[in-house]
């Protein structure tokens, strides 16, 4: 699994594609916060706080782990070599969290650059320093979560279908449900006490425990738990196609 997961970052970082994604994630991070005129920027709030990133990374982070994980297994189904890893002394489960990891670090080093934004805000504050740091950290550690519960999404779109394309849109769908969609459907009260226990399904709720501070270990074992049933999923589909 360890040798996978190295090649895997190799692949990731030896065509420029990971540089290109951590760029663009940074890029698009700083026009929101610094420049663009909306709810994002911190100017426009007035308040030393990271908040509004924390809300913006969800949504980018929707699209881009799709897009990194989309050719996990995809790619090797659709280019003869799955069966080539089959014949290696390789677990299924190996096969899987090997590239299920590489996804979720590169997810993680997209963050590193927002460390830039934290001491910004750190030094522009006044007072000096006056950020809440408890939320913010926080904040960090859900955002490391949820990137890994996208990540276990997408390994299991990959494993779906031979069609990176097809891949990368159920990856999305499905995210875009788990995270926006349930919360939405527990917001219309359709369901009396039940939409407490919907709600508590999505990811949202979980990642807004995190950015408020609160490391609760329910919301940690929640997202533990999303991330070994797809993964599991994922080996499942896969030991079929074996």
């Amino acid at each position: 699994m360890l040798a996978l997961f190295k090649k895997e970052l190799l692949t990731y970082f030896g065509n420029w594609s990971a540089w290109i994604i951590i760029g663009a994630f940074s890029l698009i991070g700083t026009l929101f916060l610094f420049f663009f005129e909306n709810d994002f920027n911190i100017f426009d709030i007035g308040t030393a706080t990271l908040q509004s990133y924390f809300v913006l990374i969800p949504w980018l982070m929707l699209l881009i782990i799709p897009a990194l994980s989309m050719k996990t297994l995809a790619e090797e189904e659709q280019s003869g070599t799955l069966s080539w890893l089959f014949s290696q002394p390789l677990k299924i489960s190996d096969i899987i969290l090997g590239k299920f990891f590489a996804v979720w670090v590169l997810g993680i080093l997209c963050l590193i650059p927002s460390l830039f934004y934290l001491y910004t805000v750190y030094v522009l504050g006044i007072t000096f320093g006056n950020i809440d740091l408890g939320a913010t950290f926080g904040s960090y550690f859900g955002s490391v979560l949820l990137i890994g519960a996208f990540a276990s999404v997408g390994t299991f779109a990959s494993s779906l279908s031979s069609n990176q394309i097809m891949a990368y849109l159920l990856g999305v769908l499905i995210s875009f449900f788990l995270y926006f969609g349930i919360e939405q459907l527990a917001s219309y009260k359709l369901l009396g006490a039940a939409d407490y226990y919907l709600s508590n399904l999505g990811f949202y709720k979980h990642f807004l425990s995190f950015t408020r501070g609160l490391i609760d270990t329910r919301d940690v074992f929640y997202f533990l738990l999303v991330i070994f049933l797809f993964l599991f999923s994922a080996k499942i589909i896969v030991e079929k196609k074996k």
